[in-house]
């Protein structure tokens, strides 16, 4: 699976988890919104207040942080 696919598939997740936080940032990303710092804030809080809970989410703030620092960087490179 590709990075952009991957991505798209754990904002879905968050887009539909109910948690105000993540739902709203990661909603609007998928919709094409330019809110990438909005959405990297949101992660880092929910990674920092919920990252270790043992819930399905602990790892995927991390993997969604990394996908979307990738994306950047090869937008960059482009």
């Amino acid at each position: 699976m590709d990075n952009t696919k991957r991505l798209a598939e754990i904002l879905d997740k968050f887009a539909a988890c109910g948690w105000d936080l993540l739902e709203g940032p990661a909603k609007a990303y998928l919709a094409g919104g330019e809110n990438r710092e909005e959405l990297v804030k949101a992660l880092l809080q929910a990674d920092a207040e919920c990252g270790s809970c043992g819930c399905e989410f602990d790892s995927l703030y991390k993997e969604a942080l990394r996908l979307l620092e990738a994306a950047q960087a090869r937008f960059y490179q482009a």
